[in-house]
C-alpha cells in the first residue's frame, strides 16, 4: 500500500482533504493531507514558492515515507511537480488533480490565462495576497450549497510570493509517472503545457465528469482515482 501526500489549492488547508483521506485509510493507504505555509491553520507563516517545496519534501522525510503518492490540486501541482523530482526514489507516483504545472522558470502568475498583470493587480487589491472566492464563483462548478459553504468558510487569503516566484524544475516532468485528472466543468482540454507533458508514455489522463474541487463534490470517486494509481 502507499503513502498518499494530499495537497490542496489556492486557499485551502489539509481540511479539505478528509473525506478522501478517509477513503483512502479505508483501503488500507496511508493519507497524511497536508497543509502549506501561509494558509489555513498556518497562516501565520511566512511562505514563497519554494517554501511550499520545502514544505512536502519536508514532510516526506519527516514521517519517513517510501512508495509515495504526491497528489496536488490546481495552484498545488506547482509546489508538488517541483518536490516529486526531489524526494528522488521515495517518490512512487505523481497525481494532478486539475492542476497547473510547474514549468521551470516561469510562476503560477506569469502563466496566468489573462495574463500576468491582470493578476498581479488582483494581488494588489488583495494587499499583497490572492483573496478567497466569492460563493457566486463556484456556479457550475457541482458543488452543492453546503458544499460551497464549506469551501467558502474555510477558505484564506493566498500568499502572493508563493504566486510570483518561479519554479525550479532539474529534468522534464514527462520523466517521471504521473496521472492528470482532469475535472470536465472546469473545461474540456488541458491546457498546453499538460497536454505536452501527456505525450509522454509515464502519463496518463484520467477525465472526472465534475467541476474544479472534485474532493468535496465527488470525494469517493477522487479517492478511488487515486488508489487506482497505485497500480499504474
Amino acid at each position: 500500500m502507499a503513502d498518499f501526500i494530499l495537497v490542496s489549492g489556492a486557499w485551502l488547508g489539509s481540511w479539505a482533504w478528509e473525506d478522501v483521506a478517509r477513503d483512502l485509510r479505508a483501503a488500507g493507504h496511508g493519507a497524511h493531507p497536508l497543509t502549506l505555509s501561509g494558509l489555513a491553520d498556518k497562516q501565520h507563516l511566512p511562505a514563497g514558492q519554494q517554501t511550499h517545496v520545502r514544505d512536502i519534501v519536508d514532510e516526506v522525510e519527516r514521517l519517513d515515507l517510501r512508495d509515495v503518492v504526491l497528489v496536488g490540486h490546481s495552484y498545488a501541482g506547482i509546489p508538488v511537480g517541483q518536490a516529486a523530482e526531489r524526494i528522488g526514489d521515495r517518490l512512487a507516483h505523481l497525481v494532478f488533480v486539475d492542476a497547473n504545472v510547474p514549468v521551470d522558470g516561469e510562476s503560477f502568475a506569469s502563466l496566468w490565462w489573462q495574463g500576468q498583470p491582470v493578476f498581479e493587480a488582483a494581488l494588489e487589491e488583495g494587499g499583497g495576497d490572492w483573496a478567497p472566492l466569492n460563493a457566486a464563483d463556484f456556479d457550475g462548478q457541482g458543488l452543492d450549497s453546503e458544499q460551497v459553504a464549506r469551501i467558502a468558510s474555510g477558505s484564506t487569503p493566498h500568499p502572493g510570493a508563493t504566486l510570483t516566484e518561479p519554479a525550479v524544475l532539474e529534468r522534464s516532468l514527462g520523466e517521471l509517472p504521473a496521472t492528470y485528472v482532469k475535472c470536465l466543468l472546469d473545461g474540456e482540454e488541458p491546457n498546453d503545457d499538460v497536454a505536452d507533458l501527456l505525450k509522454s508514455e509515464h502519463w496518463r489522463l484520467v477525465e472526472m465528469d465534475t467541476g474544479h474541487w472534485p474532493m468535496f463534490s465527488q470525494p469517493r470517486e477522487l479517492a478511488r482515482i487515486l488508489h487506482s494509481c497505485t497500480r499504474a
